[in-house]
């Protein structure tokens, strides 16, 4: 895996902690804490060893996210998590309105 993903976003791509880690440009104990803090993927990350753990595109972009949020406005994680969820229920808004404005399209 190369040592930065940012332009390519690969929908079935799978990282490694230290892959996602490294790729984002953070620690490891950063990203430990988000999931611990339940603002990064689901809780069956708790139990298990970091180690194991395996993240998908949609892991790599909310950190992005919650990174630029806690880096350009000085946020606190809890608010780069909720800004991350808005932004990620903005987005699947838009693809729902765009299929049904496709599929209204159609019928008219």
């Amino acid at each position: 895996m190369s040592q930065e993903i940012d332009a390519i976003l690969l929908e079935d791509a799978m990282l490694t902690l230290d892959e996602l880690a490294r790729s984002c440009r953070v620690s490891r104990e950063w990203v430990i804490a988000r999931v611990q803090w339940g603002l990064l993927s689901g809780g069956d990350f708790i139990d298990a060893n970091p180690d194991t753990w395996q993240f998908d595109s949609r892991s790599f972009m909310r950190i992005k996210r919650m990174i630029a949020v806690e880096r350009d406005f000085d946020g606190n994680p809890e608010l780069a998590g909720l800004v991350a969820d808005l932004m990620e229920e903005i987005e699947s808004l838009r693809a729902r309105l765009e299929i049904e404005t496709q599929h209204t399209g159609e019928q008219g």
